[in-house]
């Protein structure tokens, strides 16, 4: 488990993807995981892009992990509410930001002013991606599906 001065500082650094290749959007039922370090190559993240399910078109999450495991950020779209630790309950869509303690156990109203049109999910990648800190955000393109 990380402590919250680790998490914070986690979640400030500049980061870079391992390839600024245009990104194909995953199809319904498919996932994509993107490989990030911060600029000194120290640390190392992974962004994940998972569209579980084959019914309900936008639901899809994106999580910014560190050290394979521990998920430092997660948008939920589309899915259903969360109940915080405190008993408070989150609609959909939301983010997770982990908190020592809990990990990603606590989720947040997604703030509208960093995810302007969560329905969109390719821009909502591009968006989340730029929440995560990494300083080159590449073309996002639909597949099929």
């Amino acid at each position: 488990m990380l402590d919250q001065n680790a998490v914070d500082r986690l979640l400030a650094v500049a980061k870079r993807l391992s390839s600024l290749d245009t990104i194909d959007f995953p199809a319904m039922g498919t996932s994509l995981v993107l490989d990030a370090t911060d600029f000194e190559e120290r640390e190392q993240f992974k962004i994940d892009v998972q569209r579980k399910g084959m019914r309900r078109v936008a639901k899809c999450t994106f999580q910014e992990r560190y050290q394979q495991t521990e998920i430092l950020l997660r948008v939920d779209v589309d899915g259903p509410m969360h109940e915080n630790p405190d008993g408070d309950v989150v609609p959909c869509p939301h983010l997770h930001v982990y908190r020592e303690g809990f990990a990603d156990k606590w989720a947040y109203p997604l703030p509208s002013d960093k995810f302007p049109d969560p329905a969109n999910l390719e821009l909502t990648l591009k968006s989340f991606l730029k929440y995560c800190v990494i300083e080159v955000v590449p073309q996002v393109q639909r597949t099929m599906g």
